[in-house]
């Protein structure tokens, strides 16, 4: 009993330092912004207390509104695109009888290692207007479909969403599919032995058992859209208007272009508490799930 205490007394001598350090980096600059958003500040003059004042104003704030509902909606695209349908690739290439399973899987992670503003070069490129491909497409095919992609106040910020679940899919989808291969095949050999189709093995069989993987790709791709910012400057500088800005993008003006620190931090701290809810959220149902299977 003694050597087990004098154990723990010597790990925690020795992880007490990096403790500290990581509390440093981590929770000071979360508490600074917290304190900051009580005050009106421009970076030069003297702070001034204004109390919940950045506050009410955010919640009066016609583009804090945009910016939370654009939030929400490109969380929602990289739910689709990556959790969904990055599931739904993993189950069809577990399937040995699928030729260049290796070439596919490789492909949809080429993405993920290219620079984000490669990526939003490229797409610029693709969803040009005049010789873009995709209008080209359309116009080819006879199909009066041909949009403004970044410049339609209705569809840019779907674009911008689009872009991002592209490049990060394959992310996803290695982690799933990681996940995927590592149950036991012993489960699914007894499964199709008792006359389970392929199908059903998926459903009842490696589903349930990549649940927590499921939730985690499920917080990373929420969390994801919540603080997207790179690829709405690169594609429309949050344009047109205000039609694609996020919290990310608004704290980032708000605080650097037009130095109202104080409201840029309010705005992160609305932002914090929308991950920490959204994590709590998806926490809950999985597990409540789980529970009643």
């Amino acid at each position: 009993m003694n050597k087990v205490m004098a154990d723990k007394k010597a790990i925690m001598i020795f992880t007490l330092p990096c403790l500290i350090f990581f509390g440093l980096i981590a929770f000071y600059p979360v508490f600074q912004t917290v304190i900051m958003s009580f005050f009106d500040w421009d970076g030069l003059t003297t702070k001034t207390f204004t109390g919940l004042a950045n506050y009410i104003k955010l919640f009066q704030d016609r583009i804090f509104w945009t910016s939370f509902r654009n939030s929400f909606l490109v969380a929602g695209v990289l739910m689709v695109f990556e959790v969904i349908l990055g599931t739904f690739l993993t189950l069809v290439l577990m399937d040995k009888r699928i030729q260049c399973r290796k070439f596919i899987r490789s492909s949809l992670f080429i993405p993920v290692v290219l620079s984000v503003t490669v990526v939003c070069q490229l797409w610029s490129s693709i969803l040009n207007p005049e010789i873009g491909l995709i209008n080209q497409i359309f116009s080819a095919l006879g199909l009066d479909f041909q949009q403004q992609w970044l410049s339609d106040k209705h569809v840019a910020i779907l674009v911008v969403a689009f872009v991002n679940a592209w490049q990060y899919m394959g992310y996803q989808f290695v982690i799933i599919y990681s996940a995927a291969n590592s149950i036991p095949t012993d489960y699914i050999e007894a499964s199709r032995i008792d006359g389970a189709t392929r199908w059903q093995t998926n459903f009842y069989i490696i589903l349930p058992m990549l649940r927590d993987t499921l939730r985690n790709c499920l917080i990373f791709a929420v969390t994801g859209g919540f603080n997207i910012y790179s690829q709405m400057q690169l594609l429309t500088q949050g344009g047109p208007g205000t039609a694609t800005y996020s919290l990310t993008y608004m704290t980032f003006r708000s605080a650097f272009k037009l130095r109202k620190y104080g409201y840029g931090c309010t705005s992160a701290v609305s932002l914090m508490l929308m991950c920490l809810a959204s994590i709590a959220v998806i926490n809950m149902l999985m597990c409540k799930k789980k529970e009643n299977e």
